[in-house]
């Protein structure tokens, strides 16, 4: 035999590495779908492998498609994982995946321990936030009367809440709103689910909008973070 015969040629190779599982760059281009298209299980994917929310314009960049393309596959995805042990869940423009808010006791078990025990002050703090978003300190104080810094800054250390940008208002204060986090911790996939608050409560609680602050607070008024309402409720 020659030296050929004991080495595989370069077509030999790639034929092997093809049979043992493998792929050459040529067929793993031919076999994934091209920019230009998007499917369910692609988003599901490309979900499940970021390290962080993605945001539905990266979404679209990222596969070649259109806005409309993307929101049909959130779409679909939402519908697919509803009742399984994985869930969308969205936070204004950004997606990721969590899992679901039944199965949390048996998660907390097997990470060793149960969430952290939020005090009275955390989840009035959150429920303001959760439905007011954005909002400033100097509206939680008011709302709540008493000084928020402690509360505030455990919450953000938490990832409960989160520094959304700053107001208009003088001296430009931060703007706070809740994150992922909050929204995992409550069992909600979208402050969509939050549930109505009583019309007293509504009064009191958007009562003199600061400059800076979200017109979307309208849409909080009749429902926004329920899990926090909810708790704050009970």
């Amino acid at each position: 035999m020659t030296h050929q015969d004991h080495e595989p040629t370069p077509s030999r190779a790639t034929d092997a590495l093809a049979a043992a599982g493998g792929a050459t760059e040529t067929e793993a281009e031919t076999s994934d779908a091209q920019p230009g298209e998007l499917t369910e299980t692609q988003l599901e994917a490309l979900l499940f492998v970021a390290e962080r929310p993605l945001g539905r314009s990266e979404i679209a960049q990222l596969a070649g498609v259109d806005r409309e393309t993307v929101d049909a596959r959130i779409g679909d995805l939402a519908v697919s994982l509803a009742g399984r042990g994985i869930r969308l869940v969205e936070s204004g423009e950004r997606l990721e995946l969590a899992t679901a808010p039944e199965a949390g006791r048996l998660i907390a078990r097997y990470v060793g321990a149960d969430a952290p025990h939020l005090s009275t002050p955390s989840l009035e703090t959150l429920a303001i936030v959760a439905y007011r978003q954005p909002c400033t300190r100097a509206t939680i104080e008011r709302i709540r009367g008493v000084d928020s810094d402690y509360t505030l800054r455990s919450l953000l250390h938490r990832r409960l809440l989160a520094e959304l940008g700053r107001s208009e208002a003088p001296g430009r204060p931060f703007l706070y709103g809740t994150g992922f986090d909050f929204l995992e911790r409550f069992g909600l996939t979208s402050l969509d689910e939050l549930p109505p608050l009583e019309p007293d409560v509504a009064a009191r609680l958007f009562d003199g909008m600061e400059a800076g602050e979200a017109a979307s607070a309208d849409k909080r008024r009749e429902g926004a973070d329920a899990g926090e309402g909810e708790t704050e409720a009970g």
